[in-house]
């Protein structure tokens, strides 16, 4: 088996850290995780991890959210196909199952979210600026197929927020309630009927109550 170290050298300190803080949370979770194992692993001493990261729970959520950012664009986009698109990005992120450990990690030891402003300032990417671009001109395009009154930037967190969802019950979320084992065939088919859904146009939102004076 090859020394974890054996690539360290072909990338930058912050760039090992996140590779070892991955791979030590997705086994260990943020509670079990060691900072001290973590740097040994990436060749950094604790204080540069510190000093980069702010603290090993900023460090999680700074992996996670990076992990999620890959996976955005492991798949090519299309806006015109987001039941398709949310099929393979679901298959892509139950193949890799430290990914899938890493989110139920997070689900279930960080559940008020991010909290880092690497979080925020992810969403305001190139990579999340072109999905939105191209899903706002679908929805301009084919108001018939892509919903336009939700705003493209929340239905495309709509559709990313069912494929993690499916992805943790296939990662074992729900083997913690007592349910029976899961037919990742028939999450998939779940995560394209739901997507359907989501983006299907339907009635005008019906108004709220008015403002009080």
């Amino acid at each position: 088996m090859p020394s974890p170290r054996a690539d360290v050298g072909r990338a930058s300190t912050p760039e090992r850290i996140v590779e070892a803080a991955a791979a030590e949370f997705a086994r260990y979770g943020l509670a079990g995780a060691r900072v001290d194992r973590i740097a040994e692993r990436a060749e950094a001493n604790k204080q540069r991890i510190y000093a980069y990261f702010g603290g090993k729970e900023a460090l999680f959520d700074q992996v996670v959210a990076a992990r999620i950012l890959d996976l955005m664009d492991a798949v090519p986009f299309e806006a015109d196909d987001l039941p398709g698109y949310a099929a393979r990005l679901f298959d892509f992120a139950v193949g890799r199952p430290d990914f899938v450990r890493l989110v139920l990690w997070h689900s279930l030891e960080r559940p008020g979210g991010f909290s880092t402003p690497d979080q925020s300032a992810a969403s305001s990417t190139a990579s999340s600026t072109a999905k939105i671009g191209a899903l706002r001109e679908a929805q301009s395009r084919q108001p018939e197929l892509v919903d336009p009154v939700v705003p493209a930037d929340r239905l495309l967190g709509q559709v990313l927020a069912t494929v993690l969802g499916s992805v943790l019950t296939v990662g074992g979320l729900l083997s913690a309630l007592g349910e029976p084992e899961i037919d990742v065939d028939e999450v998939r088919a779940d995560v394209r009927h739901s997507v359907t859904r989501i983006i299907a146009p339907g009635p005008e939102p019906a108004p709220g109550p008015a403002p009080r004076a």
